[in-house]
């Protein structure tokens, strides 16, 4: 039980923020009444002191639900909210909670490092949505209908952590919570989903988790539109996250916010742990907005929890009416004290990004009645939590045997669904990629991305995905579907409008959902700077999003500097775990997507043209896969005169000077580089055949920086590319200007050779 003193805390805190938001109602729902009236009626939340005084007698028996307990082999969940048994002591869910918080404090003091102050301050939020409400197999974490759990404000991780070990996850043992922050440990500073199983997606920058939720909400309403038939619920499940004031201020969750309202994302609910503190002091000093009138005028449901420290009640109602709101997302904002049962430093900055001290430690344990010794589960709460294990189990059977039924009925739908869920490709899906020969028309790679895209789109029943306001211009749409809207969420064209860096953050949560989704999203190649960091977070957590990104150079013209890419390409290839495509007509295209599709753990970036480019002799699909490969050569014995090398639209370029120098005498190898990452990876031979060491004399040529050329064509060798800036001018004359050309690299080689 809370000391008085924690409880002063609360109580002054929720005077702040009625203060602050202008209100001193009892009521939980923000929105209108008459959107209110629609929900089942429950009794409203008390106010502060009632709230404050009563926790003890309502904080665990007292279920919001009157349904009959949850029993294994038959898991039913009809209800809006899961509670606990109604036999549970209120006193067992007071300690469970308190177990969440003091395995956080002794992690981070352990460590000496690390965010306490929002796992003690949210424990109540975690222990009910853990415990009470989501619907999960700690044995199995990739079960397909799970709920999914984010945590934006991904500092407070312990408290995630806590829950994993708590709910009986293999991933996180009592050794791994001791190993908090440590060197090959499965519990990092941030929360990351391909080191801890159990983490969905990969948070700590914050803003990028209530976006990446956005994009597994998405996933969920669009599967459920697709796949779910009047007698079989097949796709049933919600998104959970919780964030904090610094989510809030970030664009990007506003970005995604304004998209999941519009989109009227039902089974999105976020709690908001309205705390007011950040790095830097109260939030006044920077975040005084009205964050519950944002919310509304962004189409969500709102709802103010206004004791989240001991309101449990509180809590599990505003979850059920969350749930039972079927036509937008819900902000459940819940007031909470940082660090709440620290006797000097709850409600303040000092709790949130350092460990307490052992003096502080100490006296938490006084002040919240733990007698514990530091990572101790007590027995009661250990056998309570243990439940979970059964019952994950019985939920996964239930829905397997679910799925049986519908593959049965809907065989078709089921065999779609699967490869969706498992990952799995169609036999012979690479083979709908177009093929060209230099015959065919000359076309600008942004237009064969299209067709690339759309005969994809055919035989890759995950493929989803759209533009950042550009489709027209990206040549993004999937012409046989129409958009992905809130009246229509069995289709498959995403409008993200302009929104470049919340369009990343959603695709890597749809493709984080399920393996089989392949989630792409476009906009022109200089607009990635607004979308760089939602871009490296797919690298760093294995989402495999393709971006397809437009406009690549000062090839497109007159639009002038501010459009044109310089130092993008250069930027991405030092990015790790991430593929830089520049294909160079149809075929390379083509090759271009195949990687794309396979790299299911690795995001691709195809940086594609807006002038028409002829189809070049001697491309091929198989030469992309290799990452650079040769296109044309006169030479014998792996001894040409000179290597060309060239990129995306400039391999046109090399080609055309190598046929120049072949006609005066010289061995000319041309080399299409199309992906250096690729090239890197293949065998130490391979890479000699195509870039023998001897040949020292080598010329590539790339409209864009020059930066990490030299380790291609040595330090013999010559860059041609541009480290200025662009212009505004028609293409042609641009590239003149810039020595972007057939005759620079004649000369080029000609001094080297």
């Amino acid at each position: 039980m809370a000391s008085s003193s924690s409880l002063h805390l609360s109580q002054a805190l929720l005077a702040r923020a009625v203060y602050l938001h202008g209100s001193s109602s009892d009521r939980v729902s923000l929105s209108t009444a008459s959107t209110l009236s629609s929900f089942p009626s429950f009794s409203g939340l008390k106010t502060l002191s009632s709230s404050a005084s009563s926790s003890s007698s309502n904080s665990g028996s007292g279920s919001v639900s009157s349904r009959a307990p949850r029993r294994v082999g038959s898991v039913v969940r009809a209800t809006a909210v899961e509670t606990l048994d109604k036999t549970t002591e209120a006193s067992l869910v007071e300690k469970s909670i308190n177990t969440i918080r003091f395995l956080s404090i002794d992690a981070v003091e352990k460590a000496n490092s690390g965010h306490p102050g929002l796992p003690m301050g949210c424990a109540p939020m975690g222990h009910i949505l853990y415990d009470e409400v989501m619907r999960y197999n700690p044995k199995n974490p990739s079960w397909f209908n799970r709920d999914r759990f984010i945590l934006s404000a991904g500092h407070g991780c312990m408290l995630q952590y806590a829950l994993l070990h708590l709910a009986g996850y293999d991933s996180v043992q009592e050794e791994d919570l001791k190993s908090f922050r440590q060197w090959g440990s499965k519990t990092p500073g941030h929360p990351e989903n391909f080191e801890t199983y159990g983490i969905e997606v990969t948070t700590g920058p914050l803003g990028q988790g209530i976006a990446n939720a956005v994009g597994l909400a998405l996933a969920e309403k669009h599967l459920a539109a697709r796949f779910n038939k009047p007698d079989s619920e097949i796709v049933d499940h919600y998104t959970y996250v919780i964030l904090g004031d610094g989510c809030q201020m970030e664009g990007i969750s506003n970005e995604a916010c304004s998209l999941a309202g519009h989109w009227g994302l039902g089974k999105l609910i976020a709690l908001y742990d309205d705390n007011h503190i950040s790095i830097d002091g109260d939030t006044e000093i920077a975040f005084t907005e009205n964050v519950d009138k944002r919310f509304e005028a962004l189409g969500w449901h709102v709802i103010w929890v206004k004791n989240g420290n001991t309101g449990y009640d509180e809590i599990r109602a505003a979850i059920k009416e969350a749930k039972a709101v079927k036509d937008k997302p819900t902000l459940i904002k819940v007031t909470t004290t940082i660090g709440f049962g620290s006797p000097n430093k709850a409600n303040s900055y000092s709790v949130h990004g350092s460990a307490l001290g052992a003096k502080e430690v100490d006296a938490t344990r006084k002040n919240l009645g733990w007698p514990y010794e530091p990572f101790h589960v007590p027995e009661d709460v250990k056998k309570h939590w243990s439940r979970h294990t059964p019952e994950g189990a019985a939920l996964e059977a239930e829905w397997n045997a679910k799925f049986a039924e519908y593959q049965k009925k809907y065989p078709e739908e089921a065999t779609d669904l699967k490869y969706i869920i498992t990952g799995e490709f169609p036999a012979g899906w690479e083979k709908a990629l177009p093929t060209y020969t230099p015959e065919s028309p000359a076309d600008a790679t942004r237009n064969l991305s299209q067709q690339n895209l759309n005969a994809l789109a055919k035989v890759l029943p995950g493929l989803i995905g759209g533009s950042a306001d550009l489709a027209s211009s990206n040549m993004t749409l999937l012409k046989m579907f129409g958009d992905f809207q809130k009246g229509t969420p069995e289709e498959r064209n995403v409008r993200f409008g302009v929104r470049e860096h919340g369009m990343g953050a959603i695709c890597n949560g749809i493709a984080l959902h399920s393996p089989g989704f392949i989630a792409y999203c476009a906009t022109f190649f200089v607009f990635t700077d607004y979308m760089r960091a939602a871009i490296r977070i797919s690298a760093l957590c294995e989402a495999g999003v393709i971006y397809v990104m437009t406009h690549d150079s000062i090839g497109l013209g007159e639009d002038g500097p501010t459009h044109q890419p310089i130092e993008h390409l250069a930027s991405f290839r030092a990015m790790p775990n991430i593929l830089m495509l520049r294909p160079a007509d149809g075929n390379e295209t083509a090759g271009a997507y195949k990687v794309a599709v396979l790299n299911k753990k690795r995001p691709s970036i195809l940086a594609l043209s807006r002038q028409k480019l002829p189809q070049l002799p001697g491309t091929s699909i198989e030469g992309v896969e290799k990452g650079g490969y040769t296109i044309s050569d006169n030479s014998s014995g792996n001894k040409p005169d000179v290597i060309l090398i060239g990129t995306g639209s400039e391999l046109e370029i090399a080609a055309a000077a190598g046929e120049e120098l072949r006609k005066e005498g010289k061995a000319v190898r041309v080399v299409s580089f199309v992906s250096w990452e690729l090239f890197e990876e293949q065998s130490a031979e391979y890479k000699e055949s195509v870039l023998p060491a001897a040949v020292t004399a080598r010329v590539s040529i790339e409209a864009g920086s020059t930066f990490g050329w030299q380790k291609i064509v040595g330090s013999q060798g010559k860059a041609i590319g541009i480290d200025r800036f662009g212009a505004s001018a028609p293409a042609g004359k641009i590239y003149k200007e810039f020595g972007i050309t057939k005759e620079a690299v004649i000369a080029a080689a000609k001094e080297l050779s």
